[in-house]
Order: structure tokens, then sequence, then C-alpha cells
């Protein structure tokens, strides 16, 4: 029995601690929405009124006992719980199920985050190692046009994959001589970054394929189908046939996690962003961690975007990023700069996306409102970026151009 009792007084004591409420707030707030959705779907309002005023009395108490950040947001997530739950109440079930779909949300969800999760983790190499890499969407952007006119042009979705690689990497080489070598500000080299790929893959299209657009023979990334998982309640939709560049985003995000955090060339990269002089005096060359990390930053960023193209849109377009890359540079901040983090803003930023692809059959044909929706990704990051959630301590020289001595 006192094997087990210290565990959970430990545990116990951690709830009732002000963080603790506070947290329980919040999931009492994101309670209250859901008991009203599928496949729970009350009906009657009392429960998301009292469910919601219990995470806003947790918020109240947190608040006042000096967690603010927490206390606020479980007061956010019981008022919002309220509203939502009040609205999904005088909804008919059958509207709510044509939208609540969870396993077709959840699948949606993986779809949207994966790019976001290759730019974001590619973002962690570059800004663990010190230099800020804004030109996250610059090298989506070129991973994008390239990977699809490489597979277009060479008959194979592997190839184009590798030249969208390339061609990520050189434009973050780019980024890393004027950051590194000739010390330019960070900020601003890497905002021109986004618009030299604009300009690259905009006259590229244009001239190469004109009003006829992109080939419908273009080969594709192939999806995994895993036959004896689709029949499986509720798993089976979500993972039983998802694209292959989802699967290779899990398998990048234990993988980051090893290098960074467990690895001597983490160590390495880590010091660097944090202390470059010192990691210098033991011998540790910063210039060329730096170089790499940035390099390896765009390749990873670039195959989010050819993920874009040749897994999840099948097509180009001009900007067809449309922000991607500043999405994934929030999630990186969102996620405190782990990869692990930087996945779950980026299934929160997926997931706002996939609901408001799905909003549009819940209301009236022609109505503007569902359209309201499709700024919750860009909603969350300004949310993100100015911390309100948590603030985020980055590493400490990044933004810092060093000068070896």
């Amino acid at each position: 029995m006192s094997t087990y009792a210290a565990p959970v007084r430990v545990a116990a004591s951690r709830l009732t601690e002000p963080r603790g409420v506070g947290l329980v707030g919040i999931f009492l707030g994101t309670l209250a929405a859901w008991l009203a959705l599928p496949p729970l779907s009350a009906r009657t309002l009392l429960w998301p009124i009292l469910v919601g005023i219990l995470a806003v009395a947790a918020g109240i108490w947190t608040v006042s006992r000096g967690a603010g950040r927490v206390g606020w947001g479980a007061v956010a997530s019981g008022i919002l719980g309220i509203a939502l739950g009040s609205l999904a109440t005088r909804s008919s079930v059958g509207h709510l199920e044509t939208v609540v779909i969870w396993s077709a949300l959840l699948a949606s969800t993986l779809r949207y985050a994966t790019p976001l999760t290759f730019a974001a983790i590619g973002g962690m190499f570059s800004e663990r190692s010190g230099v800020v890499n804004i030109g996250l969407e610059g090298m989506m952007l070129m991973g994008s046009f390239f990977g699809i006119w490489g597979a277009d042009k060479t008959g194979s979705w592997i190839l184009g994959v590798l030249i969208a690689m390339v061609s990520g990497m050189m434009l973050a080489l780019v980024h890393a001589v004027f950051c590194i070598q000739l010390r330019a500000d960070q900020i601003v080299i890497g905002t021109a970054i986004n618009f030299l790929a604009l300009g690259i893959t905009g006259y590229l299209f244009t001239d190469i394929y004109g009003a006829r657009g992109i080939p419908a023979n273009v080969p594709e990334i192939p999806d995994i189908s895993l036959g004896g998982l689709k029949g499986v309640y509720f798993i089976g939709p979500i993972f039983g046939n998802l694209n292959l560049m989802i699967w290779l985003s899990f398998v990048l995000l234990i993988l980051s996690y090893v290098v960074m955090f467990k690895t001597p060339i983490g160590l390495r990269l880590r010091a660097v962003g944090e202390h470059p002089r010192a990691a210098d005096t033991v011998g540790i060359s910063v210039y060329a961690t730096r170089y790499a990390a940035v390099i390896t930053s765009g390749g990873l960023a670039a195959l989010g975007g050819a993920y874009l193209t040749l897994g999840f849109i099948h097509n180009f377009d001009q900007n067809i990023t449309g922000g991607r890359g500043f999405i994934a540079l929030a999630a990186l901040i969102f996620g405190k700069w782990r990869p692990f983090g930087a996945f779950a803003a980026a299934l929160l930023f997926g997931f706002s996306s996939a609901l408001g692809d799905h909003l549009p059959d819940y209301f009236a044909p022609g109505s503007s409102v569902p359209q309201l929706f499709n700024i919750l990704p860009y909603a969350l990051t300004l949310i993100a970026v100015a911390g309100v959630i948590g603030r985020s301590i980055p590493p400490a020289a990044i933004g810092r151009p060093y000068v070896k001595q």
C-alpha cells in the first residue's frame, strides 16, 4: 500500500497547487463545450453552464493565488465553453453531426499539421543554434514549387522531394551567409528571403507552366494504407490511410528529440545557441555548427513545402504556403523550442484549420460566417507570438551574431 501512497500524494498536492487548479479549470472549460457535441450531444444548457462556472471559479481562485496566466486561461476557457455549449445546444443533432465527426476532424488535423511540423522542427535547429529563421516561409515555398517541378520533370516523386530539399537548403545557405558570415540583421534577412522565394517561384511558375498550370499526371507522394487498421472504430478512419509524409513527421519528431537532447551533436548545437563564446573556448566551431543548423532548417522546411504540393494539395499556385511558415515559427515559440511542444502547437493550428473546412456544412449555403473561422490559425499565431498563453524563453544567444576573437 505504501508503494503507491507516495506518488498519489505527490499527484494530489500538484493538483491543489494554483497552477494545477488552473489547468483543471482549462480542462473543465473544454469539457463544458464538449458535453453538447457528438457523441454526447447534451440537449440541455444546464450542463455546459454548470461545468463552465466551475472552470471560471477555478480560474478566479488560481488568479487570487498569484498564477495569473493559467488562471485567466481557465476563466477564458470557462466562458468560451459556456458560449460554445450554448450554441451547440441550440443546434440540431443532425447539424452537429455533419460538422463534428471527430475521426474526420482529427485526420484533417494531421494533414494540416504535417507541413507545420516539418518547418517548426527545422526552425528549432536553426534557432537553437542562435540564428533566427524568419525565412521558413520562403524555404517552404521553394520546396513547394521545386518539389512538384522536380517530380514533373523526372517522373519520380522521390526525386521531386530530394530536389525540394536541395532548393530549401540553397536558400537557407544564402540566409546563413548573410546572418553568420556578414553578421546582417537576421530579421531583415529572413524577410528578404521570403520575398526572394516569392519572386523566384512566381516567375518560374509563370515562365514554365503559364496559363495551363501544373499537369494532372505529376507523381504524388503515396498514402500508406493499413488494411488491418481501417475497420477499427475511431482509430481506423484517422490512421488507416495517411500520407507517407505524415508518418515520416512522426519519425522526425522522435529523431529530432533524440538528436537535440540525447546526443553530443545536440549538446554542441545548444551550447552554441546559449553561450557561443564558451562553446568556442572548448573547441566547438560556432560558425560550422550554425551553418549546419541553418541549412538543415532549410531542408526540413522545404520537406514541409513538398508535402503541400505532392502529398496534400496536389497542385501549385503562387504563394501556396499562405503564411504557414510564420505559423510554424509561432508553433516553435509556442512549444518552447522543443519538438513535441512544437508538434502539439502544430496540432492546435491544424485543428483550427480542419474545423474551418468543416463548418460550411453547418451554415446555410452562401453564408459568409464560416469564412471567419479561417482566421483561427492566424489568430492563434498572434496569441502564441504575443506570449499570452505562456512566456517562452528563447536560447540566450539567439539573434546575436558571433565574432570570433
